[in-house]
């Protein structure tokens, strides 16, 4: 046991409940502490309003006294299935729990719960940063009980288990994930010990629910260099299960003399340069989020597409379309939301290299036309998703790619300016052409609409109606169609 230095424990007394909680706390004579995250980042200077108090004895009963406490101004909410409380005060949210020791069967990750001492509660934290436990009675208010060393963990950025590690990974396999995540956030290293458990155990992460793989993914994502908790999960073992498609694309193969580049490591460069660009552009982590996943993503139909022709050597034909068809198989399987932010995934992936064909060649107004067109209010973002995957070593080529894009920016914004996207669809639409040649709805009339729009969009003819209905009427001659006028 220690006592915390002033700083930090300024810190905890500008928490007004605290002292408070102490008091309630005393006057029905049990131990009480505010434990985990919220003590570990007070150390490293993060912000945290989420507060977890662990109370030797019934948390229900100090959150009630609490909330009578303090009146009106704080809303309690009890929780007995689980013995837990939470009291809102302001924009603080504290969570109220008797000391507890947990035991585990082999086929979930649900513990038996039995009242603990504050032992029992530390030994059962998932890693030694997150068992500290600073005490709030009176008499002892301000010291930090910290048997792990996780203080020193916290100093030399270190992710390490309280615990035997193989235990406390196969008890709640969850921990395995939360284990890179943290590194990942606070760019800490794993204990060699704690790594090695996470091989060891990975099969274990097949009894977890895809929803909570998908909260511990999205938080890793959100990290400013998420590329490390990507490789620390294909090290351990855990990617290959949780994403075998993008595990998949950690592969070299050698051919003559002749080999492709690590798709992975690439995939995960990009990300990177995503997270690194649209912060520069004024993102939040939390608006790029979905970006980001179209990062990750954009190459997933490589390994699926992988082809060697004696010509040209390695081949990856039509990869952006094969990846966007299996953007929502894994969404599904992840449990990710399957509305608009899936359909802005896979647009992405499948519209990724247009810009860059559109780069290589000559940058022409019907090329730029069709991109802005297909992309519509998501070109900004295809656009920076596509200048993040330019990753060549080749400086020279990197520079006329890079150049090439910003001629392309510029093409979109003087076609904005001038207002192509009011007339990028045809002034006759597919209610009047099924009128006109007496069709039901079915594929001969999208023939003829994707007819009228290419002639638009390739300027082959103005968005008028007179040259418009004359070229209708010879497509439809040619497929064997008259007007009902003629």
């Amino acid at each position: 046991m220690r006592q915390l230095s002033d700083a930090v424990l300024a810190q905890i007394l500008d928490c007004e409940p605290f002292r408070m909680i102490g008091s309630v706390a005393d006057e029905q004579g049990v131990e009480c502490y505010v434990v985990g995250g919220y003590v570990r980042d007070l150390f490293l200077e993060r912000p945290s309003q989420d507060i977890d108090v662990v109370v030797v004895g019934s948390g229900i009963a100090v959150a009630e006294a609490l909330k009578k406490r303090l009146g009106r101004k704080a809303h309690l909410s009890v929780f007995r299935n689980f013995g837990t409380a939470q009291v809102k005060c302001g924009n603080q949210e504290i969570e109220f729990v008797g000391a507890r020791k947990e035991s585990y069967s082999h086929d979930s990750r649900k513990p038996v719960v039995e009242n603990g001492t504050l032992e029992d509660d530390q030994n059962r934290r998932d890693f030694t940063i997150n068992a500290l436990a600073v005490c709030l009675n009176a008499d002892r208010y301000g010291e930090l009980v910290d048997p792990f060393d996780g203080l020193y963990d916290l100093e030399d950025g270190i992710i390490r288990t309280p615990l035997d590690p193989d235990i406390t990974f196969s008890d709640d396999p969850l921990r395995m994930l939360r284990c890179i995540r943290f590194a990942t956030q606070l760019c800490f290293y794993i204990d060699d010990e704690t790594f090695e458990a996470l091989e060891r155990n990975a099969e274990r992460i097949k009894i977890v629910s895809g929803e909570r793989i998908s909260v511990e993914l999205n938080k890793i994502m959100m990290a400013r260099c998420p590329s490390r908790g990507f490789v620390d999960l294909q090290r351990a073992g855990l990617l290959p299960i949780i994403m075998p498609e993008l595990s998949a694309l950690d592969i070299v193969e050698n051919r003559g003399g002749r080999v492709h580049k690590n798709n992975f490591y690439h995939t995960l460069e990009v990300l990177d340069n995503v997270v690194r660009t649209s912060l520069e552009a004024g993102m939040s982590p939390e608006q790029s989020l979905w970006l980001r996943w179209a990062a990750l993503l954009h190459d997933i139909g490589k390994a699926r597409t992988k082809r060697w022709d004696n010509n040209v050597g390695w081949t990856f034909h039509n990869h952006n379309f094969v990846g966007a068809k299996m953007v929502p198989d894994i969404f599904r399987r992840l449990k990710q939301p399957l509305d608009m932010k899936m359909k802005y995934v896979q647009k992405l992936v499948d519209l990724h290299m247009r810009p860059i064909v559109i780069a290589d060649e000559e940058v022409t107004d019907s090329a730029v036309r069709r991109l802005l067109n297909d992309a519509g209010d998501d070109i900004d973002d295809l656009m920076l998703l596509c200048e993040a995957d330019i990753t060549s070593k080749n400086y020279v080529r990197k520079s006329r790619f890079l150049e090439n894009f910003r001629l392309v920016r510029r093409k979109i914004v003087d076609l904005k300016e001038r207002d192509y996207k009011r007339l990028l669809q045809p002034v006759i639409d597919g209610n009047e052409i099924m009128q006109m040649f007496s069709l039901k709805p079915g594929r001969e009339v999208g023939e003829l609409k994707k007819f009228l729009k290419d002639a638009v969009l390739d300027n082959k003819v103005a968005n008028e109606r007179e040259p418009l209905m004359i070229l209708l009427r010879e497509k439809a001659a040619e497929m064997g169609f008259t007007s009902k006028d003629e």
